[in-house]
């Protein structure tokens, strides 16, 4: 059954549709906000995305333009939550240059090692990590990509392409020949 039939059935109230839908994109939303985010924050801004996704269904006018739709709501959300975060230790880090205090980075986390891969997306600059990510990892159009991220098209190519080169500047830094 397509996403459309299944979006078109939700909104008629139909609770397996719903539940197809979801079981169907809860893979690929967690896994680009586990990208953007960390494993805790992604868990809770994927819940948020699903309330979000179940109480706007009802409104949404093209049920063949869910993905794009979704990733929207996604990239809203992992948006809102960094916006917070970035303004909770600029306030954090103000405080504690008012105290005297020194802000040392926590010694666990630059000790734990991660996979490969998710050394090299964080590595990224946000704009490029998020449209790599859309586009090879979400196998989303170029259009989408530019409709989820709200740029035009060109952007988004211009985007792949640095984070292209950016990875593989990153690759050969570590010793990696194309």
């Amino acid at each position: 059954m397509t996403d459309e039939l299944l979006v078109v059935r939700a909104q008629l109230g139909e609770r397996a549709a719903l539940a197809e839908l979801v079981a169907r994109w809860r893979m690929p939303v967690w896994t680009y906000v586990r990208r953007m985010l960390d494993a805790e924050r992604a868990d809770d801004v994927t819940q948020e995305i699903w309330l979000a996704v179940i109480r706007g269904l009802p409104r949404l006018r093209e049920p063949a333009r869910f993905a794009p739709w979704l990733f929207t709501i996604a990239r809203r959300s992992v948006t809102d939550r960094l916006r917070g975060q970035y303004a909770r230790e600029h306030e954090h880090a103000h405080e504690a240059l008012a105290a005297g205090d020194v802000i040392v980075d926590d010694p666990v986390d630059a000790a734990v090692d991660r996979a490969e891969l998710v050394s090299l997306l964080s590595g990224l600059p946000m704009p490029e990590r998020e449209i790599l990510v859309l586009f090879y990892l979400q196998d989303l159009s170029v259009e989408d990509c530019a409709q989820i991220c709200e740029i035009p098209a060109g952007t988004v190519k211009s985007r792949l392409n640095r984070a292209r080169r950016l990875l593989r500047a990153h690759l050969e830094e570590k010793g990696y020949r194309p």
